[in-house]
């Protein structure tokens, strides 16, 4: 929980009591909860500091075992029952021991993930899903992918390559053999990455996401793809909204794929139960040292997800 705004050092863990959950409700004892970007930027003061808002709960998914249930507990799949394993997303509030949640927000864990697997899904592979539709991205075709071997970026290239694309993921050279293991050609950031691009794809591409939020992946998205609406980006929003692309995600003036999002749930875990998306673990950190996850969280160079356990 966020007492103040500003930085991780605001973070710390306090008791409060949990409700029972009532009709339609779901409470929750988590195993694991995913550390996201978002998280950090809702203390940072990105999207305001009215202190009547504070202290700030953080987190957004998380898996874990159902231990209580009201009537008519029923999610997308189906009745959510006591001792059900499942993953949580949208749960706000998912840095806890213990949370309540809508029913609906509640979908069985697949069965061959870690709780820490399990609690890292969600939220990037909805992100991912999301800039691939928004993208129109289609069997056959080329996609440059900012970001490539971050969180959401190594769900992205997985469900592009699941789509029948040709992958072209940013990310520097030592994170490039896994980039290849995922069926995606690795391309480093930095000066010239347009003609690396260029001469890794010679027929073009048609398509790009940015996941990373820097200059250089909107100007080059935009020099590469000739149709703008075929780009989006999930963190340039300022840069983005300047180059006519598409902004996506939580940010004022964004497009939040509400829908898009909520459907994409049950394809991730029917995906990562059949062993089609593997959900990459960067590191895992007590509740008690949030703290600690979000300084690495904001360096901006894990190759996965960072996750909180009890």
């Amino acid at each position: 929980m966020a007492s103040a705004y500003g930085g991780p050092e605001m973070l710390s863990v306090i008791d409060q009591a949990v409700p029972e959950p009532g009709p339609g409700q779901v409470r929750i004892a988590v195993r694991a909860a995913g550390v996201n970007p978002f998280d950090q930027r809702m203390y940072s003061g990105a999207f305001g500091t009215d202190p009547g808002n504070l202290p700030l709960r953080l987190g957004l998914e998380a898996a874990g075992v159902v231990t209580a249930a009201g009537d008519h507990a029923t999610g997308p799949a189906g009745p959510v029952e006591v001792g059900d394993e499942v993953i949580a997303y949208r749960a706000p509030g998912a840095y806890a021991a213990e949370l309540v949640v809508p029913a609906s927000s509640v979908v069985p864990k697949p069965a061959n993930l870690s709780w820490e697997q399990a609690g890292g899904l969600m939220l990037a592979g909805v992100t991912a899903v999301h800039a691939l539709e928004a993208i129109g991205l289609g069997k056959g075709e080329s996609v440059l992918i900012h970001g490539a071997a971050g969180g959401v970026g190594l769900m992205a290239v997985q469900l592009a390559v699941a789509r029948g694309a040709t992958v072209l993921g940013t990310a520097s050279p030592a994170k490039h053999d896994l980039l290849r293991e995922l069926g995606a050609v690795p391309v480093a950031y930095g000066p010239g990455l347009a003609d690396r691009v260029r001469a890794a794809a010679p027929e073009g591409v048609q398509a790009a996401a940015d996941l990373v939020g820097t200059d250089e992946a909107v100007d080059v998205s935009v020099e590469l793809v000739a149709d703008r609406s075929r780009i989006a980006t999930i963190a340039g929003i300022a840069r983005g909204a300047q180059a006519g692309i598409k902004l996506l995600g939580g940010s004022p003036g964004a497009d939040p794929g509400t829908d898009i999002r909520a459907a994409a749930r049950l394809q991730l875990t029917e995906a990562a139960e059949a062993g089609r998306l593997r959900v990459l673990i960067a590191g895992s950190y007590p509740l008690s040292e949030a703290a600690a996850a979000h300084r690495e969280i904001m360096k901006g160079h894990t190759s996965g997800k960072i996750v909180l356990v009890p």
